[in-house]
């Protein structure tokens, strides 16, 4: 995976336990960050069961990763700009997702993007201003509509050679997903979360009360941006405080808007619940980008998506719909 989307998730308390509570917390290193499900110690086999769903995440990365060339979508890099690959139906019915991300987001979303990426120097953490030509260039690879799935075939072709997939942007949320559909089928309260920026709550802890989950300020790490309980839910979030670089007293974030290849403005950071952790995790990113006219447009269409952004030139974060895992943000 490309980058970690970095410390903006702080656990305030595991649903406010009393002194007497004791967690288990298993977790490993996975997709460039720390995977670590956090579960009451009254589960007798929680240790098993935790270890088995990062097992799980350690598959999934070694599918999706475009950093070892004996992955599958590394294979499909590689050939699907000549000929038509046959993929696994998961990588299939993934990519089927991220397409219609892409169509819904009006391309805010796209997994095409990594040569903007590669030509800002972000993927090489050595971020520069580029040539307008390099842009145009790799802007030439980019667009999921150049991505064509044969269902019949279960297949994955690109138009061209060079143009690319980079799952970075959904696949921890992706691997959450399976992770804690592994571990619900056995324990009915955990909290699983990808680094300290993608979340997924099976349950509502152990006195039903939500899992308590603040969001760090991203201007400060000394203050909170307001406070979420989740309830058998995903939250993500996306934001530019730690990769950027500075140009002519302007700040270039890593987030690329992959419609106009130029990094994107006007948002500080974004958090996203939704029921599943792949479209909390792609929603955080296409919002970014999007900003709240994309926000507001996509959440009047889909119910079950509650965002908490931060615009660049305000104070105070603004929350656009709603979902059923989550009371809203509070404590501001």
């Amino acid at each position: 995976m490309p980058y970690n989307r970095r410390n903006f998730l702080n656990l305030l308390a595991r649903v406010e336990p009393r002194a007497d509570d004791c967690w288990l917390h298993v977790s490993r290193t996975a997709m460039a960050c720390r995977f670590e499900v956090t579960l009451p110690r009254s589960e007798e086999h929680g240790i098993a069961v935790a270890t088995e769903a990062l097992d799980e995440v350690d598959r999934l990365e070694a599918q999706l990763t475009v950093f070892r060339e004996s992955s599958e979508v590394s294979y499909v890099n590689a050939h699907a700009g000549n000929q038509a690959v046959n993929i696994s139906q998961s990588l299939f019915d993934l990519l089927s997702l991220c397409k219609r991300l892409y169509v819904d987001t009006g391309g805010a979303f796209d997994i095409t993007a990594g040569p903007l990426s590669r030509c800002w120097g972000f993927l090489q953490r050595e971020a520069r201003l580029p040539e307008n030509s390099e842009i145009e260039r790799a802007r030439s690879f980019v667009g999921s509509e150049k991505i064509y799935l044969d269902e019949a075939a279960r297949s994955v072709r690109f138009s061209q050679p060079g143009v690319q997939i980079n799952l970075g942007s959904i696949g921890k949320g992706y691997a959450l997903d399976l992770a804690a559909r592994h571990v619900s089928n056995r324990i009915g309260t955990a909290l699983l979360n990808a680094g300290a920026s993608s979340m997924r709550a099976i349950g509502a802890g152990e006195r039903n009360e939500g899992w308590v989950v603040g969001l760090r300020h991203p201007r400060s790490k000394l203050r909170r941006l307001g406070v979420l309980r989740l309830r058998d839910c995903a939250l993500a979030t996306s934001g530019n405080e730690e990769q950027f670089f500075d140009h002519s007293g302007r700040r270039f974030s890593h987030i690329i808007d992959p419609r106009t290849g130029w990094p994107s403005e006007g948002v500080t950071s974004v958090s996203v619940v939704t029921p599943d952790g792949a479209l909390s995790d792609a929603l955080a990113t296409a919002f970014f980008v999007g900003g709240r006219a994309l926000a507001e447009v996509y959440c009047a269409k889909n119910s079950e998506v509650l965002v908490v952004m931060l615009e660049s030139n305000s104070q105070v974060p603004i929350v656009i719909g709603s979902s059923a895992g989550s009371d809203g943000l509070r404590h501001f």
